[in-house]
């Protein structure tokens, strides 16, 4: 397993863009595919955006799609999540995820989780 750390959340208000990033541990980082997830107050948690070892791959939640830009540095160990145009609903605690097995939007594929980081748009 990798650990990951998030940071870059905040207080922002509706149409401002926040980037998010992930720093990693772990010497096998580059082998894992890495997914951000986000749980809003009362909600489950749900898939946001993901993206394979070779970042010839990503995938978005259609809330998100056009909106968010997942990318990843292998060689700083580090993935992000640049969100632009949030809204009012993208308010939740954002969680980098990182999958041994399969570059995937299902979230029981992951192994590796961070803490999270609060995100918070007001209207």
């Amino acid at each position: 397993q990798v650990q990951l750390i998030e940071s870059g959340g905040g207080l922002v208000q509706a149409g401002d863009s926040l980037r998010l990033s992930c720093a990693a541990s772990g010497r096998t980082f580059s082998s894992y595919a890495l997914g951000w997830f986000r749980q809003a107050p009362g909600k489950e948690r749900e898939f946001v955006a993901a993206i394979n070892w070779r970042s010839d791959k990503t995938s978005y939640a259609d809330s998100v799609k056009g909106r968010f830009t997942i990318s990843r540095d292998n060689a700083k160990n580090t993935v992000y999540l640049q969100m632009n145009s949030l809204k009012p609903e993208d308010t939740a605690v954002y969680y980098c995820a990182g999958s041994r097995t399969a570059y995937s939007n299902y979230e029981p594929m992951y192994d590796s989780w961070g803490q999270g980081t609060q995100v918070t748009v007001s209207s």
